[in-house]
């Protein structure tokens, strides 16, 4: 207890939930970590495909960038016009489910919840490639990196959104500051004619260049755009009035997202950089500008940082997410309740597991992991215009045509990405057509055991009323301790029906327990049975189901388990743990109540 308060801080009253709502300045830099962050490998991603058709190719990046800023518009305006249709938030999971049912609602929060998942263990791992970009040496540690840094994030949240919030605002701004600072310098630069490069003029005729190639490297680049959606789904977090606060912060992230996405891809075209293996294009536009100093370093220094922290803005959405889910019983109840620092704690430790794993299973591979996080962002994407649209056309408000025109250009544009990523890309996110219909099994499953729970455990208060009956109380004993007085004492408190019974592998020890049960004489009978097999357990057992047959009907059948609690964790290794043992066999049996009684041991 002691280590978790020191982690995690002291435990917070519910009525403190309402300090705990995000200012628009705290928002922005919990929220928008994500999106913001992607300015660090978006452009990267459209060189990466581009320069497979030559050098010459790479100023397609200029149109492909322009094509990713549009896109990025139609996504703030869709998803501000989402705001303020659903303020209680949920995104795309509530927009689908609302709308087109709750098979596609499924779908779209599947889709992010596996988004999440995949934002924490893309950040973590881009952030370590800023890390050994810097420091080369440092390339064989990736996953152990990523991981340590995963765990810091996921103890920062778990102290709480608002404190959290306290400390990544100041990283968060501290990253804009630079990549403006780079996009600024390398402007004086290139004007100043000090960047040498020879680009590849606009317009240059490449052989090879196919329709195909180009619609990948803008898919890629739309990888930029994942997080647009964040600020939809944790409306909640914001302070009243919450929907006003949630478009204003959405509105500000797509501008500054926008303005860093276009200046990165001016400054890569300018200074002829293409993709290397190992440093990423910001470090070399950063090093073009201002050689390796101090500046440069600082601008490494906080891409890592932003990088790692755009995993917060997962931290911030999954877990509020995951409480919508099971509370309409499509996931466990554990999402709903809120720990110690009033967060959903067991979203933020799930979250933080699951991306752990993933790190360790892709081997820190940035690459690999982008295209299935892209798709995770666009399926959902996709799902909440196609939802918007339908609404507007089934409610038809005020000037509703507009705002259904923009929907219906986002859904058809956020479709053709989609489809796009899996034709270009389906040798990496073919993953997506097994582990979406597995998570949505799941959701299915868990559903009906909810509803099947609800139904068996329904009364009738009109007529349904508790039956009384007797008591009759066993007591397995082992012998005559301490730990056996303290249980009949506690049994005889509640019944007078109570059988003490011994299990005993030969005459010798029958024999002496019968006499030292009459020398002691508690008031209780005492039942001896003989097991061949040196089995305490059957024996046993077959005894209970013979008690529960005879008196089922007049009585209740209490198996009183004695055991004693050691007061060192590590005597438990010392001691036979029979009763644990004996209670989860017990567990089966369904007409049989068990009682664990515990004795103290003081030394």
């Amino acid at each position: 207890m002691k280590l978790k308060r020191l982690l995690i801080g002291r435990p917070m009253k519910s009525h403190e939930l309402a300090e705990e709502k995000l200012t628009k300045l705290k928002a922005l830099a919990v929220l928008s970590s994500d999106a913001l962050s992607s300015v660090a490998y978006g452009t990267e991603q459209i060189l990466l495909v581009l320069v497979t058709a030559g050098a010459a190719a790479l100023w397609y990046s200029l149109p492909i960038s322009l094509a990713v800023l549009g896109l990025l518009t139609i996504l703030i305006l869709s998803y501000r016009q989402t705001i303020y249709s659903y303020p209680t938030g949920g995104g795309a999971y509530i927009v689908a489910k609302d709308n087109l049912g709750v098979p596609f609602g499924l779908v779209a929060g599947g889709s992010l919840l596996v988004d999440y998942i995949l934002t924490v263990a893309v950040s973590s791992s881009a952030g370590t490639d800023a890390i050994t970009s810097a420091f080369p040496s440092l390339h064989g540690h990736r996953v152990f990196i990523s991981l340590f840094m995963i765990i810091v994030i996921t103890l920062l949240n778990l102290r709480g959104i608002t404190e959290s919030a306290s400390i990544l605002m100041y990283p968060v701004y501290l990253f804009v500051l630079a990549i403006f600072l780079l996009i600024i310098g390398g402007a004086v630069q290139y004007l100043a004619g000090n960047i040498h490069a020879t680009p590849p003029a606009v317009g240059t005729v490449v052989s090879g260049m196919s329709l195909f190639l180009l619609l990948k490297a803008f898919s890629s680049g739309c990888s930029a755009l994942t997080g647009v959606e964040a600020v939809s789904n944790a409306i909640p977090n914001f302070m009243a009035p919450a929907e006003k606060n949630a478009a204003k912060t959405l509105v500000m992230m797509g501008i500054i997202l926008g303005a860093m996405f276009i200046g990165i891809s001016l400054l890569a075209y300018g200074f002829g950089i293409a993709p290397k293996p190992d440093e990423t294009v910001v470090s070399q536009i950063a090093s073009a500008t201002y050689g390796r100093g101090i500046i440069y370093y600082f601008i490494q220094a906080v891409t890592a940082l932003i990088l790692y922290l755009a995993a917060n803005t997962a931290f911030a959405a999954f877990p509020l997410l995951a409480f919508m889910l099971a509370s309409d019983r499509f996931m466990p109840n554990m999402f709903m309740v809120r720990g110690d620092r009033l967060g959903f704690s067991n979203g933020i430790i799930v979250l933080g597991i699951l991306s752990g794993l993933l790190i360790i299973a892709s081997k820190g591979e940035t690459e690999s992991l982008i295209p299935l996080y892209a798709v995770g962002v666009f399926i959902p994407f996709t799902l909440s215009q196609a939802g918007m649209m339908k609404r507007w056309i089934v409610k038809k408000p005020s000037g509703w045509l507009i705002p259904f025109l923009i929907n219906t250009v986002g859904m058809l544009t956020t479709l053709t990405i989609t489809l796009i990523f899996l034709i270009t890309k389906f040798a990496q996110v073919w993953m997506i057509f097994l582990f979406l219909p597995a998570v949505i099994f799941i959701f299915q499953k868990i559903n009906q055991h909810y509803r099947a729970l609800a139904d068996e455990l329904r009364l009738d208060v009109d007529h349904e009323k508790p039956s009384k009956k007797g008591s009759v109380i066993v007591i397995p004993v082992g012998g005559i301790t301490q730990v056996v007085r303290n249980t009949i004492s506690y049994a005889q408190s509640l019944s007078d029906n109570i059988i003490a019974v011994y299990v005993g592998f030969d005459d010798e020890s029958v024999h002496r327990m019968e006499k030292r049960w009459d020398e002691w004489n508690p008031g209780v009978r005492l039942i001896v049975l003989r097991s061949h097999y040196r089995s305490i357990v059957k024996p046993l057992t077959k005894f209970i189901e013979t008690v529960e047959w005879k008196t089922a009907e007049t009585d209740h059948v209490t198996i009183m388990i004695p055991y004693f609690v050691t007061r060192h964790w590590w005597q438990n290794l010392l001691h036979n743990q029979t009763s644990l043992l004996l209670r989860a066999y017990l567990f089966a049996k369904e007409n049989v109540k068990i009682a664990m009684v515990p004795y103290y041991l003081k030394k």
